[in-house]
């Protein structure tokens, strides 16, 4: 065994050889696997095999993808059979709404390249004569889809990875894992001690534990899963060709053939966690107790959808332990709050995601970034919130929900409240309905009486329509006031405050006393932030983002901070708030404070610190609806007399609270992006028109060569906003774009832009198709609607509004 190395990649499973691979792929050989007992002794082993392609997330759908493509490949380099056998895959649904579901995911899947399609009861039973079509509106089908040989499969990666130049080390556990002050590791194993310039945590079952050797809580946790593989079933194998998979949502079960018989297995609503505490280290090579009593009702379920179950003896049952994260995805790369410790877990897909998986790592470890935007199975979409219970009852939610409809406005209940401000209270006694976002409550919209405290989940309008459009005109014809805590805000200050700002910035800074819009980037050029910054004073800045990526952003200031000369504080939490828009938002503020708020006084992106009501606050001359607003922030401790000032002295002016729901509403109405909608990883500044808040003069800002290029070298698509001729259905994201037959973009977000009274999309078409008026169709839920393309606002185009 090496005592030194570069990447020591802890965990024999599917996903620690993945990586270990992909890593010599790209160019690493000295590399080590350790495995404390034999290759896929963990929950590899025991998985069903299984692999599709469908996923909420494009990305990971498109990952997938490429692992299920990257079989062929490992067999030619490995000479060791995956077992591949790709038999496509059918996702049936028995509601409308599932249906829905299903239309949505093919659409996406069209400007993925992904070659899905849906088909009727007929072609289902011509696919998959077992199955039983009664009550059955269409599927999914996918021709990718099918199963393979774990071992095989794991072996295949292994030798691929040792062909390559990789070491693997079996039967020899991990005890410790000591930092060194330069960012290296010493693995402590029973073999010896490596030192290790990175350490990758692939534990699987065991990833809680890795983690807490490195002194970190990944927020995984494992559940009971059983499947059953049946005898011979003469409609099984009396066929000519074997049978496709069968996903049955509305049964929580799976189907596929194995051998002469099926496997069958099930996401039940009697979910089981396991190994609550800790996982014990000689666990591994035994299976759990069947429980039969906790699949009754599925099993039921599945005699109905396949009656060849009835002829069929249960040949063995598998219960066997698998880990999730709290929304399913993978935990992937640089863990938070440690240097060179890696996160490749809660794979619980693993034949799916494995590949995708290995490859995202390995881009990230090798090259400094992905190759896309990964954010949603990074590591550091979740913070400290997400505690051992947390991460519990949500895994437990997320398994029961395995095969449940994913509604693009649906709210999940467990594990809530968890985080709330004082407002919270405020909120709830004006029906507030809520939201939740990294652990943070929030109000979506207000119900009227009478109405439940409930949006109804679905793709199309749903009950909230018409108040989240009552909230919108209240903002644009009177005021409104909506909490600002969901930002993520961070408190910057040092005699290097500045200058560290402006190399990590895209934008020159503001002078004191003004904000500024910036983009950030990585080396690439490609989007990783796009920041609200605020000089408050000479050596102090006030920088404001998502609040769901403070530890995604978090993690890079402080990989990029000097060692002195700058303080950085995340006071996300502590530091809360309101905003305030419409025409009547001057004169609310002007009855609060004692401070010339007026236009010439307090210009657009002015901010200054001053008493609001009995409390001090900043207060920024900004607003995300885009009219005449200001958001004014404050310690917590002062949140509710903020709001009892502004609410006293705003009766008569019509001040109207209101929510996210309206928030999102009225931005589309000045064509303004979101952050993970329109301004992503994925895209660059010059994609996204924000490039114009990029300043070239400065000679040393990361992303800057890149950024030069994109500048000097157009790109060939650009964002742009649709008026679209919707329905009773408005778009959500990713629909593909259409024209003249052919898919020429796709949508990054929309809705109903109630003040305007339109339904509103914006997404990326090619630069030469780009005109006022052009014609597009855009795909909803599998209808082609008319779009056209429109170069201003909905609203106020020369910005009147917000500036006056």
């Amino acid at each position: 065994m090496k005592t030194q190395v570069r990447v020591a990649v802890i965990g024999g499973g599917v996903v620690g050889c993945s990586v270990l691979y992909h890593l010599t792929k790209l160019g690493w050989k000295d590399v080590v696997l350790i495995e404390r007992s034999e290759l896929t002794s963990g929950s590899t082993w025991h998985a069903a095999g299984g692999f599709h392609t469908l996923n909420a997330d494009p990305n990971i759908a498109a990952l997938q993808g490429y692992t299920i493509k990257l079989y062929k490949e490992l067999e030619e380099i490995s000479g060791q059979s995956c077992g591949l056998h790709h038999v496509g895959g059918l996702t049936i649904a028995d509601t409308p709404e599932r249906m829905d579901y299903l239309k949505a995911e093919r659409a996406k899947h069209r400007h993925m390249g992904l070659e899905t399609e849906i088909v009727g009861p007929e072609q289902i039973r011509e696919l998959s004569p077992i199955t039983n079509t009664e009550g059955l509106l269409g599927a999914l089908y996918d021709p990718l889809d099918g199963h393979l040989d774990p071992s095989g499969t794991t072996h295949a990666y292994a030798k691929a990875a040792r062909v390559q130049g990789a070491e693997i080390v079996l039967r020899n556990r991990v005890l410790e894992l000591n930092p060194r002050a330069d960012g290296t590791w010493d693995v402590v194993t029973e073999q010896g001690t490596i030192h290790a310039e990175h350490v990758v945590n692939a534990g699987g079952l065991w990833a809680r534990e890795v983690g807490a050797m490195a002194g970190v809580f990944l927020p995984l946790h494992a559940m009971e899963h059983q499947y059953l593989v049946t005898g011979d079933i003469p409609a099984v194998y009396e066929r000519d060709r074997e049978l496709p998979h069968v996903i049955d949502p509305g049964g929580e079960n799976y189907l596929r053939q194995e051998g002469r018989g099926l496997v069958i297995g099930f996401y039940e609503q009697d979910a089981t966690p396991w190994a609550v505490d800790s996982t014990r280290w000689d666990f591994g090579h035994e299976l759990l107790p069947d429980n039969l009593d906790r699949i009754g009702d599925a099993m039921e379920h599945s005699f109905q959808r396949y009656p060849c179950l009835a002829e069929a003896g249960i040949k063995r049952v598998i219960n066997g332990p698998f880990t999730f994260a709290p929304d399913g995805n993978p935990l992937v790369g640089p863990v938070p709050g440690l240097r060179n410790y890696w996160s490749a877990c809660a794979v619980m897909a693993g034949f799916s995601q494995g590949g995708g998986v290995g490859l995202t790592l390995a881009e990230w470890m090798v090259e400094g970034e992905p190759s896309r935007d990964v954010f949603a199975m990074d590591v550091a979409r979740y913070g400290d919130y997400a505690t051992r219970t947390f991460t519990r009852v949500k895994v437990t939610e997320n398994y029961q929900r395995r095969f449940a409809i994913s509604y693009p406005n649906e709210e999940l209940p467990a594990g809530r409240p968890l985080e709330t401000t004082p407002a919270y209270g405020i909120w709830k006694s004006k029906r507030a309905v809520f939201g939740s976002g990294y652990g943070l409550e929030h109000v979506n919209y207000f119900a009227p009486e009478g109405e439940a405290l409930f949006e109804t989940p679905s793709f199309r309008r749903s009950n909230a329509f018409d108040p989240v459009g009552a909230e919108c005109r209240a903002v644009r014809t009177k005021v409104g006031i909506n909490e600002i805590h969901n930002f993520g805000k961070y408190d910057i200050s040092g005699p290097d405050a500045e200058a560290w700002l402006n190399r990590i910035m895209a934008n020159r800074m503001p002078r004191e006393g003004r904000l500024n819009l910036t983009p950030m980037l990585a080396e690439s050029g490609r989007l990783i932030g796009d920041f609200t910054v605020a000089k408050l004073a000479e050596e102090r800045f006030q920088v404001t983002a998502s609040y769901a990526s403070q530890a995604y952003h978090m993690r890079w200031f402080v990989d990029h901070l000097p060692k002195t000369g700058v303080t950085l504080r995340n006071v996300s939490r502590e530091r809360v708030g309101f905003q305030i828009a419409g025409p009547n938002a001057r004169a609310l503020l002007e009855r609060v404070t004692r401070e010339d708020v007026s236009n010439d006084a307090f210009p657009f992106l002015s901010v200054r610190a001053m008493e609001v009501g009995l409390v001090p606050a900043i207060v920024g001359r900004i607003s995300y609806t885009g009219d005449l607003g200001y958001e004014i922030y404050v310690d917590r401790r002062h949140q509710v007399a903020l709001y009892v000032a502004l609410e006293e002295a705003g009766g008569d002016l019509g001040l109207t609270p209101f929510g996210m729901r309206a928030m999102m509403s009225l931005r589309l109405e000045k064509s303004f992006g979101s952050w993970m909608r329109e301004f992503k990883p994925d895209y660059t500044p010059a994609e996204t028109g924000l490039d114009r808040f990029i300043s070239f003069k400065k000679n040393d800002f990361i992303g800057r060569d890149a950024a030069v290029a994109a500048r000097d070298n157009p790109p060939g698509r650009r964002l742009c906003a649709f008026v679209v001729d919707a329905q009773d259905a408005d778009v959500v994201a990713d629909e593909p774009i259409w024209k003249d037959g052919e898919v020429v973009g796709f949508v990054t977000s929309g809705g109903y832009a109630h003040f305007s009274g339109k339904s509103v999309a914006l997404g990326f078409v090619p630069v030469s198709m780009i005109a006022e008026g052009a014609r597009f169709e855009i795909e909803i839920l599998g209808d082609m609607r008319p779009a056209t393309l429109i170069m201003q606002p909905l609203l106020d185009p020369e910005g009147a509004r917000m500036r006056g």
